[in-house]
């Protein structure tokens, strides 16, 4: 299962040099629940090389706002604490096995 990220922890992810992978979603998207079991795919397969977490918009609009999320299911791939890139909309796990490789 994917890492629940939150107000209180997302700086020191960010912080801790390791790549990090974050889900941006909420219970009543449809398209969120398709890319949900994506990503805790990748986080169990990434596990110990990538951060990959889950940040629920509505209970956490302190990291929401921090990235600029207007629309969900949004996907962000951090380096070295900075964005590097993003995935909006609903995508295949192809996809973003694509860009979780790119941070390694």
């Amino acid at each position: 299962m994917a890492f629940e990220i939150t107000n209180s922890n997302y700086e020191e992810l960010i912080a801790s040099g390791k790549p990090v992978v974050i889900d941006f979603w909420a219970e009543w998207c449809g398209p969120c629940r398709m890319v949900a079991p994506l990503i805790d795919e990748l986080s169990k397969e990434y596990e110990g090389q990538v951060t990959i977490g889950k940040c629920d918009v509505d209970n956490n609009d302190d990291v929401a706002a921090k990235f600029s999320i207007r629309n969900i299911p949004t996907v962000i791939f951090i380096k070295d604490g900075k964005v590097v890139d993003k995935q909006v909309g609903a995508t295949t796990k192809a996809a973003l096995e694509a860009k979780v490789k790119a941070l390694l």
